[in-house]
């Protein structure tokens, strides 16, 4: 039997994505944002799908989600945009990751090997070939690995899509909420919620837990330990077409990124500030140094945007997703650090899972939120 009411805490993307799961599977769906929804990394991100391009090194567990994730992801988009009306344009462009010197030859035909193992498709591009796929990037890079799988979406579209297929499905959007001023858990199961900015007090019968870079502030509400952090990532964007940028393009200082509304997205110098989400003049700097490097053809266009978001990052790279140790009905989707939107729908689909009591215990070990209070 289903719970009947189900609240998420937090509006970015994990929070609404497991919002929509829940309420196109029957849930009565409450969603509390302390601001605006989507309005933090989900809003300010790249929207790059790229598991392969982001775990370089070895198929861990991190690497498994991620790539379940990609797999899931067109038809995922389908299901947002056909209950939205919202088009979250998803670009098949494949990726480029470029091998800077002769020395990172050798670790790039490693990294061919196995993530070939596990259906990447990718290859070693040099010279010609790679001048054909990318002809605009710089003469000095020599090869890159192509992986043809890696996608990406304009995440502030997919962010405003599942909140129209929220609203159509029924959940009740609650942004603007403040803090959260009270968390009662019931020893037989759900909770009570008061947050600073609303007056009345919400019950439940299940929570889950999405409060990204802020999802330290429930430890002392939860009573486990919850090392995520705030890290700063700092993007801007040039004006340019599909054809001038092909395909998603990841150096060691910096990745750019085409997309439909006439934007090259820069991405993303990081850094530790807090919760300030403003830019730096050093931090935009490092980006357009690197796109003058890379991409010539940018040297002399002016920024269209520049912004940041904080990205919600643990202490060993995973996130914490299941269930809460001793708390029935109370499930956490946190700490998705650079990956939250690629993570969006296996992190939703997991979550659901395990409210319903259908996970499998092995697939959430990894990234149990618990793992860190007994070390």
């Amino acid at each position: 039997m289903l719970p009947q009411e189900t609240v998420v805490l937090g509006g970015g993307i994990i929070g609404l994505s497991c919002a929509f799961e829940a309420a196109r599977r029957g849930h009565r769906v409450t969603l509390l944002e302390s601001g605006e929804l989507g309005g933090q990394a989900s809003g300010a991100a790249a929207g790059m799908l790229a598991p392969f391009s982001e775990n370089t090194e070895q198929p861990d567990p991190f690497f498994q989600l991620s790539l379940n994730s990609l797999r899931l992801f067109p038809q995922w988009v389908r299901d947002v945009e056909e209950a939205s009306g919202i088009k979250a344009e998803l670009m098949h462009t494949g990726s480029l990751s470029l091998i800077q010197h002769e020395a990172d030859l050798l670790p790039a035909q490693g990294r061919l090997a196995w993530q070939n193992q596990w259906g990447a498709g990718a290859e070693l591009v040099q010279g010609s070939a790679l001048r054909k796929l990318e002809p605009n990037l710089s003469r000095h890079i020599e090869a890159a690995v192509f992986n043809p799988e890696e996608s990406h979406v304009y995440a502030p579209k997919l962010v405003a899509g599942l909140i129209q297929a929220c609203r159509r499905l029924g959940v009740r959007l609650g942004q603007h909420a403040g803090r959260l001023a009270r968390l009662e858990l019931r020893q037989g199961g759900g909770a009570a919620i008061q947050m600073m900015n609303l007056e009345k007090e919400i019950q439940c019968d299940s929570l889950l837990l999405c409060s990204g870079a802020w999802a330290g502030e429930l430890e002392s509400w939860l009573g486990i330990t919850i090392p995520v952090h705030p890290i700063r990532g700092q993007i801007c964007s040039y004006p340019g077409s599909a054809e001038e940028l092909r395909h998603m393009v990841f150096s060691s200082q910096a990745y750019w990124v085409g997309k439909q509304n006439g934007e090259i997205v820069c991405g993303a110098s990081e850094d530790v500030a807090g919760f300030a989400t403003g830019v730096t003049e050093k931090g935009i700097a490092r980006l357009t140094s690197a796109s003058s490097s890379f991409y010539p053809f940018l040297d002399n266009r002016a920024l269209i945007r520049q912004w940041a978001g904080l990205r919600p990052a643990t202490r060993d790279g995973f996130p914490l997703l299941g269930r809460v140790a001793g708390r029935s009905g109370i499930i956490m989707a946190a700490g998705h650090y650079r990956n939250g939107i690629l993570l969006s729908p296996v992190s939703a689909k997991l979550a659901i899972d395990e409210l319903e009591g259908r996970s499998r215990s092995d697939e959430l070990r990894p990234f149990s939120p618990n793992r860190f209070t007994y070390i």
